[in-house]
């Protein structure tokens, strides 16, 4: 006697809806009138979207449902679809690499963030709107530098390491003040008194 196993059998490429659609979607293939081949489609759509959680956008599930259609199928359902298929050579297609800065951090303790927003700051023009930015850089250079270093910092050593970043392109004003460090360092929390909670009680 022969047994069928699902270790011989052929991969499903979609386990998640399990052997026997991937049977129906097989058989609608062998299906000669087209009318009937759209009826069959949209039954095993039917079916398959009883198998998966319900989306809050209807429409969204539905041209999932449809796309996975056309992946079982191998791409190879001839219907007439409310959506368009997905095209094989498309859809098998390796993302595209990220790209990633070579260049080393100079400051790790500011990180590339920090970089990125000088480098926006100095190609804004003159004004209010980009003094306030330099401003904000400079505070957040402040508390990142004594997150790492756990110790103070004077605020010369903020405006130097700025202007380093910027290849000396951002103009400081003399009358720039940061934040206080103690603004930066987080307060640690009391602990209640039992005692007192007991005679509040």
């Amino acid at each position: 006697m022969d047994y069928d196993y699902n270790s011989t059998r052929r991969k499903l490429v979609l386990p998640e809806y399990g052997r026997n659609i991937q049977k129906m979607v097989n058989h609608i293939k062998t299906i000669e009138d087209r009318d009937e081949r759209n009826k069959a489609a949209r039954t095993v759509v039917s079916i398959m979207q009883n198998m998966v959680p319900h989306s809050k956008d209807p429409n969204e599930l539905k041209h999932k449902l449809w796309d996975h259609l056309a992946i079982i199928s191998d791409f190879d359902l001839d219907i007439d679809s409310p959506f368009d298929f997905p095209e094989r050579d498309k859809f098998f297609a390796k993302p595209k690499p990220i790209p990633y800065h070579t260049n080393p951090i100079k400051f790790k303790h500011y990180g590339r963030s920090i970089e990125l927003m000088i480098d926006k700051a100095v190609e804004m023009e003159a004004g209010e709107v980009k003094d306030r930015l330099i401003k904000l850089i400079a505070n957040h250079m402040k508390r990142s530098h004594i997150a790492w270093n756990k110790s103070q910092v004077p605020d010369e050593v903020i405006f130097r390491d700025l202007k380093t970043l910027s290849n000396g392109k951002l103009e400081i004003s003399n009358d720039l003040v940061l934040s206080e460090a103690r603004q930066f360092v987080s307060k640690p929390r009391k602990k209640r008194d039992n005692r007192q909670q007991k005679k509040k009680s």
